[in-house]
């Protein structure tokens, strides 16, 4: 399966939404500071995923929901929770 993933900083309130084939690992990589993104907003907490068996369709997945009107959209559906 291939995981398009959004985290959020809890220090920062930010989203950084993440590709992976290996949720939980790649989870614990953001927790424990490996990713450079994420290293300096931790802690943060997985808020969502989208599992897919197509690599190419979780690609482009992860491309829209990083701009566009998949963001805007995504943001909104996040802030409804």
């Amino acid at each position: 399966m291939f995981y398009v993933y959004v985290l959020k900083s809890k220090k920062d309130g930010k989203l950084y939404i993440g590709f992976t084939v290996n949720l939980i690992r790649r989870f614990k990589e953001h927790k424990n500071g490996v990713v450079n993104c994420t290293k300096y907003r931790r802690p943060v907490e997985l808020i969502y995923y989208e599992a897919y068996k197509n690599r190419e369709i979780a690609e482009k997945r992860e491309r829209q929901l990083k701009s566009g009107k998949a963001h805007v959209a995504l943001k909104k559906r996040l802030e409804e929770r």
